[in-house]
C-alpha cells in the first residue's frame, strides 16, 4: 500500500513557506492537498498551490490559524485522511492533536499525550527520569531565594533559569 492510498488527501494547518513546503512535497507524493487561509493570505502561492482551499473567518489571521475548532470542522467538510499542522501556530498545541484525532482524522506529529508532556518541562525531565535518561543537573523549586541558592549552589554555576512550561525560550537567563 502506497502513502497516498493510506493518506489519500491532508488538509495543512498553517501559512506561508511552511504550508507550501507541505504542499509541495505531498504532491510529490500524490497526495491531495488543502489550504486554509484568512482573508489576507488569499493569494499566497501555498493557497495557489493547493489542490483544495478553504477560507477561515477570524478578527485577525492569527485568530483564524489558532481556532482549533473551525480548523477540525473544515478538515471533516473536506474528507482529509490527516491533518499536518506545520510549526508553530497549533503544531505544539495538545488541544488541537487530541481534537483531530476525535474527529477521526490523523495528526502528523506526536500524540497529544506526547505534546502535553512536553509543555511541561519539570513532568517531562520527571518522566525521562523514570525511564532512566540521563539527565544535566536541575532543581525546581517553590521555596525562598535562599534554597534556590542554595540548591543552585549545588549544581554549580553557571546555571540557566528557565520557565518550566515553556515559551520558546523567552524568559531565560545564565
Amino acid at each position: 500500500m502506497s502513502l497516498a492510498e493510506l493518506i489519500p488527501k491532508v488538509l495543512v494547518a498553517n501559512r506561508g513557506e511552511i504550508a507550501l513546503r507541505i504542499i509541495r512535497t505531498c504532491q510529490k507524493l500524490d497526495i491531495q492537498t488543502v489550504a486554509i487561509y484568512h482573508d489576507i493570505d488569499r493569494n499566497s502561492p501555498y493557497v495557489l498551490r493547493a489542490d483544495e482551499a478553504c477560507e477561515i473567518r477570524g478578527d485577525t489571521p492569527t485568530s483564524a490559524y489558532l481556532d482549533i475548532a473551525q480548523i477540525v470542522r473544515v478538515a471533516a467538510e473536506y474528507d482529509v485522511s490527516a491533518v499536518h499542522p506545520g510549526y508553530g501556530f497549533l503544531a505544539e498545541n495538545s488541544l488541537f492533536a487530541a481534537a483531530v484525532a476525535a474527529a477521526g482524522i490523523r495528526f502528523v506529529g506526536p500524540r497529544p499525550e506526547a505534546i502535553r508532556l512536553l509543555g511541561d518541562k519539570v513532568e517531562a525531565r520527571e518522566f525521562v527520569k523514570q525511564h532512566k535518561v540521563p539527565l544535566a543537573p536541575s532543581t525546581s523549586s517553590d521555596g525562598s531565594e535562599a534554597e534556590l541558592l542554595e540548591q543552585a549552589t549545588a549544581i554549580g554555576f553557571p546555571i540557566l533559569i528557565k520557565a518550566a512550561a515553556g515559551g520558546g525560550g523567552k524568559g531565560m537567563h545564565i
